[in-house]
């Protein structure tokens, strides 16, 4: 079992990425974004700064946070496919050079004011994915989906729905603890007026679990653009994301995978304020890894009672 997390919570630039990983005392940045740019879009000198820091700091990058097939991209656009493929692309010749061999990635954005089993929309979604998948199969890499405001995330329902259709030893779950607080559940039909337990969902693909992201959140009410759910984001334990029970669960059950964080608790800056808010975000990505390690070590030793 390791630790990691998306450290450009921690600082926009690398350097401060690294600063909070050592803190922590950890090896492992699940990469996202440097200086505002993801990964596989940074230019290719940026990239090799990147590469020169990590290895000299002696940080790896265990997986790579990108935005393939995520919220941003409409399944049913051919031209959106075509673009996060290229995403893709990029993402495996940069992952190599990393020696990573896990790459973050989704079903595409939630249309929800879809039927919630919408055939076209599935055909597009499993014929997509499933190229996606043949590409990291290809590589070497593991394709890990997350359920995030996309196809999938929908429901644990649509989840092993789409697992039934990408069938592939490269196609793996990072379970996201904080996310069906989120979402709508949209396991029984089109309502959205029920929103997804953590738990429930966990429970029902927990054999599919490669990899976890810990985020906790308290509901807030719905959006008006039906996207995310409005939330308040807290540290790990203290919202509705079940984050204790499914933690202790995965110990209970020989999980030896990584954590990796994702605090979402300290993202907005105001310029005026971006030295203060620079510290803030550092301090408080410290704070959540320790608080984790904290949440991890009770967990065991309730187990061992």
């Amino acid at each position: 079992m390791y630790y990691t997390g998306f450290a450009d919570e921690a600082s926009v630039g690398l350097d401060g990425q690294i600063k909070a990983t050592k803190a922590l005392g950890w090896k492992y940045i699940e990469s996202r974004a440097i200086d505002g740019t993801n990964i596989h879009d940074l230019p290719e000198d940026k990239f090799e700064e990147a590469v020169a820091k990590l290895e000299e700091a002696g940080v790896m990058v265990n997986c790579f946070g990108s935005a393939v097939a995520n919220w941003g991209w409409d399944p049913l656009k051919e031209e959106d496919f075509q673009k996060t493929a290229e995403q893709l692309k990029r993402a495996i010749v940069r992952m190599k050079r990393l020696n990573c061999k896990m790459i973050r990635g989704m079903s595409f954005k939630a249309l929800w004011e879809r039927p919630a089993w919408d055939k076209e929309i599935e055909e597009n979604v499993f014929r997509k994915v499933n190229a996606l998948v043949r590409m990291c199969e290809e590589a070497d890499i593991l394709y890990l989906h997350e359920n995030c405001n996309n196809y999938g995330g929908m429901s644990w329902k649509h989840t092993l729905k789409l697992l039934d259709n990408v069938k592939s030893p490269n196609f793996k779950l990072v379970f996201d603890t904080g996310n069906p607080v989120l979402n709508f559940d949209r396991s029984e039909g089109d309502a959205l007026d029920k929103v997804q337990s953590s738990w429930e969902f966990y429970r029902n693909v927990r054999e599919f679990i490669h990899y976890v992201h810990i985020k906790d959140a308290i509901f807030k009410g719905r959006s008006e653009n039906g996207g995310f759910n409005k939330a308040e984001f807290t540290f790990p334990g203290e919202g509705e994301g079940d984050v204790v029970r499914i933690v202790t669960d995965l110990l209970k059950n020989g999980y030896d995978g990584g954590f990796s964080m994702e605090p979402h608790m300290k993202l907005v800056f105001h310029e005026e304020n971006a030295a203060q808010n620079a510290v803030e975000r550092m301090d408080n990505y410290v704070e959540y890894g320790k608080r984790f390690m904290k949440l991890v070590e009770d967990a065991r030793a309730s187990l061992a009672r």
